[in-house]
């Protein structure tokens, strides 16, 4: 069984953890530098001098700390604002007083608040409220009074720190909703897979047996209605996941799906055409599709090879032999059909239409009700898988014509690829 799609997870506020790491480094930097150009001024430089050599040690060796949230740990943030809030606190043993009440610079300056920026990455803005109002408070009593200096920077800090944490929050918010679509998409496509194998084998073999054992009469009577029974809560199960969808008939159709598909064109053969890179494994559309020809059938190609990714060949004629299926199953056995093949520069376009008394209005949502999606979803689940679409067009007493369209550019696959049982029939319209 196909291992699910893996969900890859995305982590926005990492960008924000690197650029706090550089910030811590040049406020340092910063910080010292203010000290080494008025050190000459200060009251107890050797107090500074002292600080600042903690400081820089626990800046370069707490770096890995501030890489990821993981690392970032509660008590790494308190011991990071306790260095901080120290040295707003030793500005007043250090420097002179006429200095501080001149409105210069505490000892840690702006280096200060990338420690309140690491509580707001890490825990959001009530942790960020929760550091820059002690910064606040500290500063306050560092001036001895609230000047409007020191008011305007703690202002600045803690709004600039509390922005960041919602961000953050935000941030995350998103990106766990951004997850859980992916997961739910991703289920559903295997959902969807799953059902597709369903329909093209236990359904189809669940309805054989009722139509055998009903006509046979006795036992296999008793056998064919559980068969019955069976089918229809399978049917009930499988519509109320999500799409089951059909798969070529043609024992003839089956036999070029399987050799072209895993045994493409040999890149080596010197008589092999000339391709661009990437699409040496290409495979021709045209040698899939022409055992469907016969004499209900037409089949009109062009002259020269329609080559498309394996994948995108074997739904798109897996979607081709279903449409026939439906043509011989309502539209008779007399019924003629024209496949009609288009290379176009940038898509390939396959027609299949029939002379049937064609569908008679509302009987495809009257299907799909009944638990029956073979056209409504089948055929356009696979175009839609290979980046195609379908079109079903029907006009009572004109007959039906399916479009497929697919582009040639190859694209990664957006479901795990089918199984290579191409066993089974189309499911009825």
């Amino acid at each position: 069984m196909p291992k699910r799609e893996r969900v890859m997870r995305m982590s926005v506020e990492q960008p924000l953890w690197r650029a706090l790491t550089g910030y811590r480094i040049l406020t340092m930097l910063y910080a010292i530098g203010l000290f080494v150009s008025t050190n000459d001024e200060f009251a107890r430089p050797w107090v500074a001098i002292a600080y600042y050599a903690v400081l820089a040690v626990w800046t370069l060796a707490t770096l890995p700390r501030v890489a990821n949230a993981a690392n970032c740990t509660k008590g790494f943030l308190a011991a990071d604002l306790a260095i901080a809030l120290a040295g707003i606190l030793l500005t007043r043993v250090a420097d002179a007083p006429e200095r501080i009440d001149g409105g210069n610079p505490t000892l840690p300056s702006i280096w200060t608040a990338g420690a309140v920026l690491a509580f707001a990455i890490k825990g959001g803005w009530r942790w960020a409220a929760f550091a820059s109002t002690l910064v606040a408070a500290v500063n306050i009593a560092e001036r001895g009074a609230p000047t409007r200096d020191t008011v305007h920077n703690v202002l600045l800090v803690c709004i600039a720190s509390i922005a960041i944490g919602y961000v953050v929050e935000v941030a995350r918010a998103s990106e766990r909703t951004l997850a859980r679509a992916l997961e739910i998409e991703a289920a559903t496509r295997e959902r969807e897979r799953l059902a597709r194998d369903i329909h093209d084998s236990v359904l189809q073999v669940l309805a054989m047996v009722q139509r055998r054992g009903t006509a046979l009469g006795g036992e296999a009577a008793e056998l064919g209605r559980l068969a019955g029974e069976q089918e229809i809560a399978l049917r009930t199960l499988v519509s109320g996941g999500l799409v089951p969808v059909s798969r070529v008939s043609e024992d003839a159709a089956q036999g070029a799906v399987v050799r072209a598909v895993e045994e493409p064109d040999d890149p080596h053969d010197p008589n092999a055409p000339d391709e661009p890179d990437g699409e040496a494994h290409a495979v021709d559309l045209r040698a899939l599709l022409a055992p469907y020809a016969g004499a209900k059938v037409t089949l009109s190609e062009p002259g020269a090879p329609v080559r498309l990714p394996p994948l995108t060949v074997r739904e798109l004629t897996a979607a081709v032999g279903a449409a026939l299926d439906n043509v011989r199953r309502h539209a008779g056995e007399n019924a003629r059909a024209w496949i009609l093949v288009e290379d176009e520069p940038d898509e390939v376009i396959v027609t299949v239409r029939d002379d049937g008394p064609g569908i008679p209005e509302g009987r495809l949502a009257q299907a799909e009700g009944e638990g029956r999606l073979g056209v409504a979803l089948s055929i356009r689940g696979r175009l839609r898988d290979i980046g195609g679409t379908a079109d079903l067009i029907s006009v009572p007493g004109q007959g039906t014509e399916v479009e497929l369209k697919v582009p040639k550019a190859p694209r990664k696959p957006e479901a795990p690829q089918h199984s290579k049982d191409v066993r089974g029939k189309a499911e009825k319209r």
